[in-house]
């Protein structure tokens, strides 16, 4: 019996075994590579750029949750937690990794921070045609 099985094309190792290995190998190492490029690395950049912006989160910005509610930020609570005044008498309370985007930032803040003299050409054309 063991002689039947020995005998079988199927059960016995190829002479050139180390050559396919070394082949197999290097293949899996290549797509080890391209998962790290295409998959990997992509989704570690937008998730740093998350955690960016949702520790930028500050008073007045306009922001949408991952449930849909568009909102402006009343407060910012350092337990991770963000309330977003949605109504004149609705305020709702979110933690911060429900806060999908940030719409535009407090435009009074930006407009105080820059002088009028120190406006790109482009921020006038754009008052122009206003």
């Amino acid at each position: 019996m063991n002689t039947l099985l020995t005998s079988l094309p199927v059960l016995q190792a190829p002479a050139g075994t180390t050559g396919s290995m070394m082949s197999t190998i290097v293949m899996f190492g290549l797509i080890f590579v391209i998962f790290y490029f295409l998959i990997i690395r992509p989704q570690n950049k937008k998730q740093k750029e998350l955690q960016k912006m949702l520790a930028g989160i500050q008073k007045g910005d306009k922001v949408v949750t991952i449930g849909g509610v568009h909102g402006v930020v009343h407060a910012v609570k350092e337990g991770g937690t963000v309330v977003i005044k949605v109504d004149d008498t609705c305020k709702i309370e979110f933690s911060k990794s429900a806060v999908a985007t940030i719409l535009n930032r407090d435009s009074s803040k930006e407009s105080s921070e820059k002088a009028p003299s120190e406006k790109s050409g482009a921020d006038k054309g754009e008052e122009a045609a206003k």
